[in-house]
């Protein structure tokens, strides 16, 4: 069984519910503090929050999520133009059968503060708290990289911070080898850090190189790694008077080992 609502004020504006596969089409403009909520048999799923923003592969450990609508001053800015706007919404939830090889870190439907659905990022700091320097842009599963602000150029800003953090949170165990960045490069506004590490939660630390390129840097991680989740931190910046480096794109190879 799947469900989908959208809920105002704790009331249920509209449900639709299906054996394998939902699908709502709203026909109604979205209001401040709306939500939508997916309920499933189910862990694993493709979730669309809104035509105009890509499906997500999710992993939800409670069987439940509720997307909290971002209509809020500049939150819409991290979305495709029209997403969330008008008078016609259509969202939709199926099943996930597939455990291949891929990037494990995208999300277009991860969303800052408390969440059900993985993977998740979170950072310890984002530039004056916008949203379009905030942890999750770099999960969006958008790689361009040449400008930064509103869509298609969210990326993760540090506030000039040396001890800046990222964590992503898988939500549950998963095999990992490979691991790439895309640095933002709106070049000469961005500087770029010339050395990064990232720590596994099995324990493992891998320190690796940058350059200032507009285009992905992959690190091996040294063999296979059955994490939950992992931390990129040690970031050290190249020596440029900007003090503005920043992550557009983060990407975890490998599969899920609970399942």
């Amino acid at each position: 069984m799947t469900r989908i609502e959208v809920i105002r004020g704790g009331a249920v504006l509209a449900a639709v519910s299906g054996e394998q596969e939902a699908q709502l089409l709203f026909k109604e403009a979205y209001q401040l503090g709306d939500e939508i909520r997916f309920v499933t048999d189910y862990e694993y799923a493709i979730v669309q929050v809104d035509q105009a923003v890509k499906p997500a592969r999710v992993y939800l450990p409670t069987c439940e999520f509720t997307f909290r609508l971002p209509l809020e001053g500049i939150n819409p800015a991290v979305y495709a133009p029209g997403s969330f706007e008008g008078e016609m919404h259509l969202c939709s939830i199926r099943p996930d059968e597939d455990n291949s090889y891929r990037n494990l870190a995208r999300n277009p439907a991860d969303q800052r503060g408390d969440v059900t659905c993985y993977p998740h990022a979170t950072a310890n700091i984002e530039t004056r708290n916008e949203s379009w320097f905030c942890a999750r842009n770099t999960i969006d599963g958008e790689h361009i990289a040449d400008g930064h602000g509103p869509w298609p150029y969210g990326s993760w800003g540090i506030g000039a911070r040396t001890d800046a953090e990222l964590t992503l949170d898988f939500g549950r165990k998963v095999e990992v080898d490979k691991m790439v960045l895309y640095l933002r490069a709106d070049f000469p506004h961005d500087a770029y850090w010339i050395q990064g590490s990232v720590l596994l939660d099995d324990g493992a630390e891998i320190t690796f190189p940058l350059e200032g390129i507009n285009g992905p840097q992959a690190i091996d991680l040294g063999g296979k790694h059955q994490i939950r989740s992992l931390k990129l931190y040690k970031l050290i910046k190249c020596d440029n008077p900007s003090a503005f480096p920043s992550l557009r794109q983060i990407e975890v190879y490998g599969t899920a080992v609970e399942r």
